[in-house]
C-alpha cells in the first residue's frame, strides 16, 4: 500500500478531506455520498485528460492542444450523430478516439521528427484543431434535438449509483494505471523524461516514446470529446476553452513533475479530483468568480514550489531500480 499510496499522495488526499469537511460546516450536505459522487463524475472528464496528459509531461513535454482536439473531435462526433442516425454508438466511440490519435499524432511526428519544441507544436496546433472544428461546422451549433437518444443518455446512465461517464473514468484510471506500472511502455515513459541518456544506452527510442504519448494523450481527449458533448448535450467551437490548462494543473498538483520522469496515476486522479471540489464547492459557498480563479492559481503555484522543493531529492529513475535490482540478483 505505502508503494501506492506515497507521500505525496497521501497528503494531498488530507487536504482534500479537510476541504470537503471545511465546505460541509458552510454547506450542509456537501460531504454527502450523493455528492461526492456527483462531483467525481462532473470531475470524470478532466481526470481522464489529465492522464494523457500525465504521459505526455512524463517524457519532460507538455500538450496545450488537448482542449481543441476534445473540441474538433467532439464536434466531428456530434455532427456525424446528427447526420447518420442509424451508426452504432460504438462505431461513434471508436472514430473519436481514432480521430484523438490522429491530431496526436501529428504533434507528436512534429516533436519526434521535426525536432520542433512540444510547447511550439502544440501551441500551433492548438489554434489550426480550433480553426478545424469552425471550418467543420462552419460556425454553427449541433444541438440537443439534433443527436440521438443513445449518443446523450449513455454516459448519463446509472450503474451502481454512479453514471456511465464516472465508470468510464474509472476504468481509464485502471487501464492507464496497469500500463505505467506493469508493462514497457510506461517505465520507458518514465526512464525516457527522467534520464534519456541512460535510456538510450538501455535501448529505449526516446524520440518514439514520446510519439506515442502524444498518441495516448489524442487518443484520450478524442474520448473526451464525445464524453464532453454527450454530457453537456451541444456541441460548438469554443467548448472545453482553457480546459488544456486544467489538465496540466491537474498533474502538477498531483506530483506530476513538469522536467519528467516523475510522477503517479493516484497523484494525478487526486490533482483533478483537488480541483473538481474547489470548483464545485466554490460557489455553494458564495466565493467571487473571480476569486475562484485566484484561489485556483495560487494552488498551482504553490503545487509547483512544493514540487521543485521535492525535486532537489533523488526523483524516480527507472532504469537506475532496475539495474541495482538485476545487479543483486546476479551477485546472490
Amino acid at each position: 500500500m505505502t508503494r501506492i499510496l506515497k507521500s505525496r499522495e497521501i497528503l494531498l488526499f488530507g487536504i482534500i478531506a479537510i476541504l470537503v469537511a471545511g465546505f460541509s460546516s458552510r454547506a450542509p450536505g456537501f460531504a454527502e455520498p450523493k455528492n461526492l459522487a456527483g462531483i467525481f463524475n462532473d470531475t470524470s472528464i478532466l481526470i481522464i485528460l489529465a492522464l494523457g496528459q500525465m504521459a505526455v509531461i512524463l517524457t519532460k513535454s507538455i500538450d496545450l492542444s488537448v482542449a481543441a482536439n476534445l473540441a474538433f473531435t467532439g464536434m466531428a462526433v456530434a455532427m456525424l450523430n446528427a447526420a447518420h442516425p442509424d451508426l452504432p454508438l460504438a462505431v461513434l466511440i471508436i472514430i473519436a478516439l481514432g480521430i484523438g490519435a490522429i491530431l496526436g499524432a501529428i504533434n507528436g511526428l512534429l516533436v519526434w521528427k521535426l525536432g520542433i519544441p512540444p510547447i511550439v507544436v502544440t501551441l500551433g496546433t492548438l489554434t489550426i484543431y480550433r480553426g478545424m472544428a469552425f471550418v467543420l461546422s462552419g460556425g454553427s451549433w449541433v444541438n440537443a434535438h439534433q443527436m440521438t437518444p443513445v449518443f446523450l443518455n449513455t454516459p448519463r446512465t446509472l450503474f451502481l449509483g454512479l453514471p456511465i461517464l464516472g465508470w468510464t473514468a474509472v476504468a481509464i484510471v485502471i487501464i492507464v494505471y496497469i500500463m505505467m506500472n506493469r508493462t514497457f511502455f510506461g517505465r520507458a515513459l518514465y526512464a525516457s523524461g527522467g534520464n534519456p541518456t541512460a535510456a538510450i544506452y538501455a535501448g529505449i527510442d526516446v524520440g518514439r516514446t514520446r510519439f506515442f504519448a502524444f498518441v495516448l494523450s489524442g487518443a484520450l481527449a478524442g474520448l473526451c470529446g464525445y464524453l464532453w458533448v454527450s454530457r453537456y448535450a451541444v456541441a460548438y467551437v469554443d467548448i472545453a476553452a482553457g480546459f488544456e490548462l486544467d489538465s496540466i494543473a491537474a498533474t502538477v498538483i498531483g506530483g506530476v513533475s513538469t522536467l519528467g520522469g516523475i510522477g503517479s496515476v493516484i497523484g494525478t486522479v487526486l490533482g483533478a479530483l483537488f480541483l473538481g471540489v474547489i470548483k464545485n464547492a466554490l460557489p455553494v459557498i458564495d466565493i467571487s468568480p473571480f476569486w475562484q480563479m485566484a484561489i485556483s492559481g495560487a494552488v498551482i503555484i504553490l503545487a509547483v514550489i512544493f514540487n521543485a522543493r521535492a525535486e532537489k531529492r533523488r526523483g524516480r529513475i527507472i532504469l537506475r531500480d532496475k539495474a541495482a535490482k538485476t545487479y543483486q540478483e546476479a551477485t546472490a
